[in-house]
């Protein structure tokens, strides 16, 4: 299977003028806690407290929230 470099030039490269780099910096955390729930009933407590849902699946949250999606879901123009 090629990869986009490996296309000859004059399929993508021509097109690539001026493009601008993409640059995602990594969010890093100011402090990460791990709370634990004896059961579902607490879990559905601490959601309510503070405003975001939680599965026994969910892992993290950031809070205040904030989309793992980012500002914005795939804008295309």
């Amino acid at each position: 299977m090629k990869t986009l470099f490996d296309l000859p030039e004059s399929t993508w490269e021509k097109e690539w003028k001026n493009m601008p780099e993409f640059i995602q910096n990594k969010q890093e955390p100011y402090a990460a806690i791990i709370i634990r729930f004896n059961d579902k009933e607490s879990l559905d407590e601490f959601s309510k407290l503070i405003g975001q849902k939680f599965t026994k699946k969910s892992k993290s949250a950031w809070f205040p929230f904030k989309s793992h999606w980012g500002n914005n879901k795939n804008i295309y123009k």
